[in-house]
């Protein structure tokens, strides 16, 4: 087993999560470094670590070293400490997108490089550490520590995917969509009822139920058994009815997301026909 010893480049609320939940979990954390250096004192308080002047002091105390930057800092962070002493360290960032090739001519640093990403959404930096038990990461990068690296957080009680860095965007575009675009989904439908004298706040909370319900349908049933609705039934009449009244540059998403529960429904009900949906949706 490799010898543990994390070092942050970055105290935002990935660098304060990460850094607060391996610490919780028995992993000695070294400390923070930043540009801002009350970001990497505050970070250092939270996790009871150390905060570094600079970032040379960091890098020598750590065995692994994650940079947690904002995805454009990355690549001119790693052309700064790969002139560094950083011969024989494990160098990972936290991006999504963004595969372990962006660390150029590693191999003339002797190191090893990694992106390791938790599926889940960091939002507070002082409370999402509490839920990165229940998140799944993906690694990918050097064969070298791939075993170690995918044990450390099993021992956490974390399923960890091994990928190529060929994936990356494909599975970074997964992840968006249930995230991201999920949220301008429902703030879609928030507006809706907003038009007619619901506050944003008992909108959220009128819609919260069925959002809920549906999720855990689908966890439970999976995505095929879980489709109700006006499609699924293949219910003309109401999507002519909302086609009638939605804002014009919605419609086009609407339509398409409409066609993408057809082919659900298809598998649902074999013997049902969609012809008239699927022609109201051209």
């Amino acid at each position: 087993m490799i010898f543990i010893r994390a070092g942050f480049i970055g105290a935002g609320k990935v660098g304060f999560s990460l850094g607060k939940y391996f610490m919780v979990n028995g992993i000695e954390v070294t400390g923070y470094y930043s540009r801002n250096e009350n970001s990497a004192r505050e970070a250092s308080v939270f996790t009871k670590t150390k905060h570094f002047m600079k970032v040379e002091d960091l890098i020598n105390e750590s065995s692994i070293i994650f940079l947690t930057v904002p995805d454009d800092e990355i690549y001119n962070l790693w052309n700064h400490i790969k002139n560094l002493n950083i011969r024989e360290k494990i160098i990972c960032h936290t991006s999504g997108s963004l595969s372990s090739n962006i660390f150029s001519n590693h191999f003339q640093s002797d190191v090893y490089v990694y992106s390791i990403h938790p599926l889940f959404p960091i939002s507070d930096k002082f409370e999402s550490y509490k839920f990165l038990k229940n998140a799944l990461f993906t690694i990918e990068g050097n064969d070298k520590y791939v075993k170690e690296l995918t044990e450390l957080f099993n021992n956490m009680g974390n399923k960890i995917i091994v990928m190529k860095n060929s994936d990356k965007t494909l599975y970074h575009l997964a992840a968006v969509t249930v995230s991201n675009l999920f949220c301008g989904l429902i703030n879609r439908s928030v507006s809706y009822l907003m038009e007619y004298g619901f506050s944003e706040n008992d909108a959220v909370e009128a819609l919260y139920p069925l959002i809920a319900a549906n999720i855990n349908n689908i966890k439970e049933n999976g995505i095929v058994n879980a489709l109700t609705g006006p499609v699924e039934r293949g219910d003309v009449n109401t999507l002519k009815k909302h086609l009638s009244v939605i804002p014009k540059d919605h419609e086009s998403t609407y339509k398409d997301l409409s066609m993408e529960l057809i082919k659900i429904a298809k598998i649902k009900n074999e013997h049902r026909d969609y012809k008239k949906c699927m022609e109201e949706l051209k």
